[in-house]
């Protein structure tokens, strides 16, 4: 009974935190006339509630796709339906059609703020939850795992603060992971459909399910893995037609949704990103001297090169290690060399991380910090410093003291064994680099608020602010891919966290 009164402790605390965060300004709060996210998210609940569904994804009369036009897959649409019921109970004027456009009160305020904080409790929050129990290792750790992963100001600082629903997603994702962690890769495959099927960007971690799945029917060949590749492949089929059924009526209607999900005259990044085609722009401007075509192509192959090896040893050697370094390594290589790409893209990575936080706790510690650090600018612009500084700050404290993250250098910490030969003294280069890191981050913080960047360039500082996390992310993913192409090829058992 003791240990489930820390679990609810580590629970109430998180929740706490994520309130705390929520009573912070919100992305466009009173500035017109795009407003943002939060109008988006708003708006969706709108025409969803007030137009039948075949103009959801469509441009009329009353759908203007150039005012937060819907361009999120059906699940997306069928959640902010259901909002929108909720929202019609409480108060009809909030989604009425044309004149809700931009509302803003205090009460929608907290109605929409308790939407997120509902997904989050249901579908995210147990999903790491369950994953604590599974994890190996004495009560303390597991509940030290719990609090660490619930505090991770990244996911915090963009659903809870900047608002978005990022928790439904990336928890459907971790669903889907805890199904393969049980050997219940029908379920599993289930909850990753529906993650996909929420946000067009969890295609960042569809590679590994694929190769982990695909390579665990081929180990299993002569003991009945075709059989169960089909069935898989059915299961996925199916998951697919029933989220997809009332678009299906016809090839237009199923191709306008396709359009409006992957948009590809949007150009090849949005904003200051810590990825390495805006950090290359800074010395060359690549959306401007090669064509959008061109930058689809080259996008697409520097990412096919990078996310490769991982994906080959992950088939030919399918552990639910391999597949935890490989949801790192190809979430990764997405976002630092794909097409268009968010900032907040960055959370797609940091959700595989945080699932080896409690083996790895000082790059993982390290990476998220980075992560988000990387999307400063914009959580400037919503006026979230505040939020920022504290949840980063108490991140740092619980990981160093419960996790001993600063303490877990030593080469077998970091698994790099083989590597300590060619780096000489590693825990304490390691330690160092860490050190001047986080005094960069807050370096870096500190000028981009108190001082103004020189009038020849006003982008000064979110450009820094790129380079220093695309170097990072680099580093990040050279270090993961090591550990995942250089594990030994050996007879393992697969259920196993470790």
């Amino acid at each position: 009974m003791e240990r489930w009164s820390m679990v609810a402790l580590v629970l109430m605390v998180s929740f706490i935190v994520r309130w705390a965060v929520s009573l912070n300004p919100y992305s466009g709060a009173g500035k017109p006339p795009m407003y943002g996210d939060y109008e988006a998210q708003r708006h969706w609940q709108e025409i969803t509630f007030n137009l039948p569904i075949d103009e959801w994804y469509f441009n009329t009369s009353n759908n203007d796709l150039e005012y937060w036009g819907l361009d999120y897959p059906p699940f997306t649409a069928y959640h902010s339906l259901l909002c929108a019921y909720v929202a019609e109970l409480i108060d009809p004027e909030w989604i009425a059609l044309f004149t809700s456009q931009g509302y803003e009160s205090p009460e929608h305020k907290l109605f929409m703020r308790a939407t997120v904080v509902v997904a989050d409790i249901t579908i995210y929050v147990p999903a790491i939850l369950y994953y604590m129990h599974l994890c190996e290792g004495p009560w303390a750790t597991k509940v030290s795992f719990l609090l660490c992963a619930l505090l991770y100001p990244g996911l915090i600082l963009i659903d809870h603060g900047h608002f978005q629903y990022n928790c439904i997603s990336l928890g459907l994702a971790l669903w889907g992971v805890l199904g393969l962690l049980n050997d219940r890769v029908f379920l599993g495959s289930v909850a990753f459909c529906m993650a996909l099927n929420y946000k067009q960007m969890e295609l960042y971690h569809a590679l590994p399910f694929f190769c982990y799945l695909f390579g665990s029917c081929l180990r299993n060949l002569k003991n009945g893995g075709l059989k169960q590749l089909i069935k898989i492949i059915l299961v996925v089929l199916i998951s697919f037609a029933c989220c997809w059924l009332p678009f299906l009526t016809s090839f237009e209607q199923s191709l306008q949704v396709i359009r409006r999900i992957f948009p590809v005259d949007r150009g090849l990044f949005e904003d200051k990103v810590g990825n390495v085609w805006c950090s290359l722009s800074v010395i060359v401007k690549v959306k401007e001297i090669l064509s959008q075509q061109t930058q689809i192509w080259l996008s697409f192959a520097a990412t096919l090169l990078t996310i490769l090896p991982t994906c080959v040893k992950l088939t030919f050697d399918p552990t639910i290690k391999g597949f935890k370094f490989a949801l790192i390594n190809c979430s990764l290589a997405f976002f630092l060399f794909s097409f268009h790409v968010h900032e907040k893209s960055i959370l797609l990575a940091a959700m595989p991380v945080l699932l080896i936080l409690h083996e790895l706790p000082f790059m993982a510690t390290w990476f998220l910090l980075v992560s988000t650090f990387s999307m400063l600018p914009l959580l400037l612009k919503d006026g979230l410093l505040l939020p920022y500084i504290c949840t980063s700050l108490a991140f740092l404290l619980v990981t160093t003291k419960l996790l001993s993250a600063f303490e877990k250098v030593s080469v077998e910490d970091l698994q790099l064994q083989r590597w300590s030969t060619y780096i000489p003294q590693l825990p304490r280069v390691a330690k160092s680099a860490f050190r001047l890191s986080v005094i960069a981050m807050a370096t870096l913080s500190l000028i981009s608020v108190a001082l103004n960047p020189p009038p020849q360039l006003p982008h000064l500082f979110p450009v820094l602010v790129s380079l220093f996390s695309c170097i990072h992310f680099l580093m990040f993913l050279m270090y993961f891919n090591i550990l995942h192409l250089w594990e030994p090829v050996v007879q393992r058992q697969l259920w196993k966290l470790k």
